[in-house]
């Protein structure tokens, strides 16, 4: 799912990359020319220089000691993936390299928790959300994102942060990620009139119906 939003022809990075076997997959299906692995321990880069050599991708795979983007320069790749981290760390790391605000970068984006952080930061941060994904995997299902830099301020729905463009989406995992986003929501809205903020509530209210409303429509249209 991620290597699928990867642009060919690209450099790639893979940010917190531990066995590498995306770019491994990248490079020997001839998606990118050349990839970056980097992780910020020294044992996920054993790992991926054993991939790099059964592969014999080691004049084409660099291995790249680095926190985040903290050993990356600017140029070094044209997509950069994070994978496997969840949402607030995603964002964390994204704010540390204001450079990525590049119109000719492309972020993929695969949260494991909290994808609404990742979101309100690209939100906030005038980024575009290009495309999202959702996938079934041995009984879990997880969600991507592609992002580029246009520096525009993003007019979206209210709620856009919580669903992101898988809400326009027809295909199971992507409606079955709405669906139970959309579940967590009321348990929040019903705590928030019992306890907490009525107005929140509202906001709230509205959001899952709007949520609910795309849902139904889109399902007419298949």
């Amino acid at each position: 799912m991620a290597a699928e939003l990867v642009r060919k022809g690209s450099a790639v990075a893979d940010i917190g990359t531990d066995h590498a076997y995306l770019p491994a997959y990248l490079l020997l299906n001839d998606i990118v020319y050349k990839a970056l692995a980097c992780d910020k321990r020294k044992g996920p880069l054993l790992n991926a220089e054993k991939t790099a050599k059964i592969y014999h991708l080691e004049d084409r795979l660099e291995l790249r000691l680095s926190d985040g983007f903290d050993n990356i320069k600017p140029g070094e790749a044209d997509d950069f993936v994070i994978c496997g981290m969840g949402g607030s760390l995603t964002a964390e790391l994204l704010s540390k390299a204001p450079w990525l605000k590049d119109e000719n970068v492309r972020l993929i984006l695969q949260p494991q928790s909290h994808s609404v952080d990742v979101r309100r930061f690209l939100i906030e941060n005038g980024f575009e959300i290009e495309k999202e994904t959702a996938v079934f995997d041995e009984g879990r299902v997880y969600n991507a994102m592609l992002a580029k830099f246009t520096g525009k301020k993003q007019d979206k729905p209210e709620g856009y942060e919580h669903f992101g463009a898988l809400i326009n989406n027809t295909d199971e995992a992507s409606v079955y990620t709405v669906k139970r986003t959309i579940e967590y929501l009321k348990v929040r809205c019903r705590s928030e009139k019992e306890y907490g903020d009525e107005s929140e509530a509202k906001k709230l209210e509205r959001i899952i119906l709007s949520a609910e409303e795309s849902i139904n429509d889109s399902q007419r249209n298949i």
